[in-house]
């Protein structure tokens, strides 16, 4: 976590990052840089003033309200923020940005970026003004400030949503070929959506954080659901459901906590996930006319000040008519989901179809608005029951036996069940239930099951699904040692590598493919390397002619290495880490040792094979300073043992080539990381 008033690169001296400097006050950090009562529940206006060499760009809360030029080269920009908000939400920042300038309802919306990504701004940020126009509507509230401005930064983490002036890290500087092979984004809308939940109205105390970072994570829902369809909403719920389920510490904490030994503690998958998908179970439970009329309710009555989870509840219960302090009490001030076992028995004789439902999880049972679809004779029908108990039977009428009686077939419950489903009832789900969770579930039950022609079928039909996303699931899960699966699946993958729409699902295609070693493939993987305009698939198919032929495809990464980002570039630093030399190290060093690279983590190992196999000892030592170094730059102390050991293979590779002035460089370099790591234990 980023704490108050931050320098980056100050003097200059780092190769390749920008001087620039920014603050982020969440939770109580701006007391730091200026004195305030630093607390949520504290709303004022303010005024910042920056004096600053007159090339530097700088942004801040509200309107730039004067810009004074001084004989000394610099300048001075005053600020001013004229309706309230809390102090953690005040900002500022300094740099060489570009501003690129866009307008919503005749307010200024500013994006701010490096020089050399100006002309991605539309790409990176165009989506804002659609966006405020939604969420404006849907909340009945109009965007409520001045302006809108969102900037990226360097060693910036995450997201933070200051009043008027979002900052971002700087990853997002995308181009157009990257944010292709992207599926949707998320972050931006995620953060706007705080401009009215965390800003205009904020929680009253880091015990209520839920009202902020909750209400974002379903901004970012509902945008998916309104831009993208419901498929692609509802895999953006299934994510997080599973993020926090897959923490069972955090099965113990309230969305609304007033115990944290620290406040950032709050900042978790309670605070965002599930409770984010808590509103959402509210939003499906009260219909969406009653959900955004409370959240109406809600804003305007806060408006400009602080609120707790009782306020949201008193609206929501004007707005619907309907008492939800069972809703609260159990999902806002209560712990941990239900666990449910779900069994079935249909009765030929009184043609009554029995659902048994067990809630297993400790502690009391949880009360469950359910829906329940029965599909009979050709027609579905929607029945809506309560459970109420630890176990509780549900029975109802059928003309025959169902071909699927489909439990939450909403898919909104935050739920943990085994369902007992057979084969037959799960493909029967896919075809016709047709939800993403419907088709995830059949899909993970196939996997499971590969052997059996059902299973088998369900997983043939999902490498064609509408989305993208489950032709991805489907791929990743298919069995093509089994040779029925094999021969049914090869034509699907071979069109899905040549055509498929989405470049993630294309890319896929080429590595499950890859799989197979069928060396009349690789033609099809070089076309796809010298036609398409996707990183992701270019990576793909240059990582697949490696699997065939790893000598051609050193030679071909040569030829893509100018430009080459993302996918493509993990798959030459792959190629080279794996056959490459001397002539291949300035590429890997640079790409690898630069402090701002997502690569480090991942090809640390690779990397470190490179190091041990190149002749030239001043690549060798390169290698180990920025091994070295990441552990220091990351403060790992934690992962040394680690670290040593790959610096120690370094060691023992380097005397193979007899380099002893390496082995001996890695000796020092191991003792200097032992001997920080003392320090830091200290």
């Amino acid at each position: 976590m980023m704490h108050g008033l931050y320098f980056i690169n100050p003097k200059g001296k780092e190769k390749g990052k920008p001087t620039q400097n920014w603050i982020t006050g969440e939770t109580n950090y701006n007391s730091a840089w200026f004195p305030t009562i630093d607390q949520p529940n504290q709303k004022c206006t303010d005024e910042i003033s920056l004096t600053v060499p007159a090339q530097y760009v700088t942004l801040s809360n509200g309107r730039l309200a004067t810009q004074v030029k001084h004989p000394d080269g610099t300048r001075t920009d005053t600020w001013k923020m004229e309706l309230p908000h809390s102090p953690y939400l005040m900002m500022v920042a300094v740099g060489d940005f570009k501003v690129v300038k866009d307008s919503w309802h005749g307010k200024a919306v500013d994006y701010y970026l490096e020089p050399q990504y100006v002309a991605n701004a539309k790409a990176i940020f165009g989506d804002t003004p659609e966006a405020m126009t939604f969420f404006s509507k849907i909340l009945g509230v109009d965007f409520p400030w001045n302006k809108y401005a969102q900037i990226r930064v360097r060693d910036f983490n995450g997201g933070m949503e200051n009043t008027t002036a979002t900052e971002f890290n700087e990853d997002g500087q995308s181009s157009p070929r990257e944010l292709a092979d992207l599926p949707y984004q998320s972050g931006n809308v995620y953060e706007l959506f705080h401009q009215w939940f965390g800003d205009y109205v904020t929680c009253e105390s880091w015990s209520n954080l839920a009202l902020n970072e909750s209400f974002a994570d379903l901004g970012e829902i509902l945008w998916a659901e309104y831009k993208y369809g419901k498929d692609v909403a509802d895999e953006h719920l299934y994510q997080g459901e599973l993020s926090y389920l897959n923490k069972p510490a955090d099965w113990k904490k309230n969305l609304i906590r007033f115990d944290y030994a620290n406040q950032q503690d709050m900042f978790d998958g309670v605070s965002y996930q599930k409770g984010g998908r808590i509103l959402n179970m509210l939003r499906h439970y009260l219909g969406n006319a009653a959900f955004y009329k409370g959240l109406h309710l809600y804003l305007t009555a806060h408006a400009f000040g602080n609120a707790d989870a009782q306020q949201l509840r008193l609206a929501m219960e004007e707005a619907s008519g309907f008492d939800l302090n069972w809703f609260f009490n159990q999902w806002f001030y209560g712990a941990g989901h239900p666990i449910l076992d779900i069994s079935y028995h249909w009765d030929e004789t009184t043609h009554l179809q029995s659902l048994y439902l067990k809630q297993t999880q400790d502690g009391h049972p949880f009360l469950l608005p359910i829906a329940v679809d029965i599909y009979a004779a050709g027609q579905k029908m929607r029945y809506q029951a309560w459970l109420r108990h630890s176990s509780d039977t549900l029975t109802f009428n059928a003309i025959e036996k169902p071909d699927l009686v489909n439990v939450d077939a909403e898919k909104t419950l935050i739920v943990k069940k085994t369902d007992h489903k057979t084969l037959n009832e799960l493909a029967f789900q896919y075809a016709k239930a047709r939800l993403y969770l419907d088709r995830v579930e059949a899909i993970d039950a196939a996997a499971a099951n590969q052997s059996d022609t059902i299973a088998q079928h369900i997983l043939l039909n999902a490498l064609n699904d509408r989305y993208y996303g489950l032709r991805i699931k489907a791929m990743r899960a298919i069995d093509l040692t089994d040779q029925n699966i094999k021969d049914s699946a090869t034509p699907i993958l071979l069109q899905l590598a040549a055509k498929d729409p989405s470049n993630l699902a294309r890319a896929e295609a080429i590595i499950t493919l890859a799989r197979l070693k069928m060396p009349g493939n690789l033609n099809s993987f070089k076309q796809a390397l010298a036609t398409s305009n996707s990183f992701a698939v270019q990576g793909a198919a240059l990582n697949a002619i490696g699997l065939e032929d790893p000598k051609q495809a050193s030679m071909l990464a040569k030829q893509y290495e100018k430009g080459s980002k993302g996918k493509l570039r993990d798959a030459i630093i792959t190629i080279y880490c794996q056959s490459g030399g001397d002539a291949e190290w300035p590429y890997v060093y640079d790409n690898f040792a630069d402090s701002a690279s997502p690569l480090q983590y991942k090809f640390t190992g690779r990397f470190a094979s490179l190091t041990g196999r190149v002749t030239n000892p001043v690549f060798a030592q390169q290698g180990i300073d920025a091994i070295a170094n990441l552990v220091i730059a990351l403060k790992k102390y934690d992962s040394l043992p680690t670290f040593i050991k790959v610096l120690e293979q370094v060691k023992a590779d380097r005397l193979k080539l007899n380099d002893t002035a390496s082995s001996a460089y890695t000796d020092k370099s191991i003792s200097r990381l032992k001997t920080l790591a003392a320090a830091s234990s200290k």
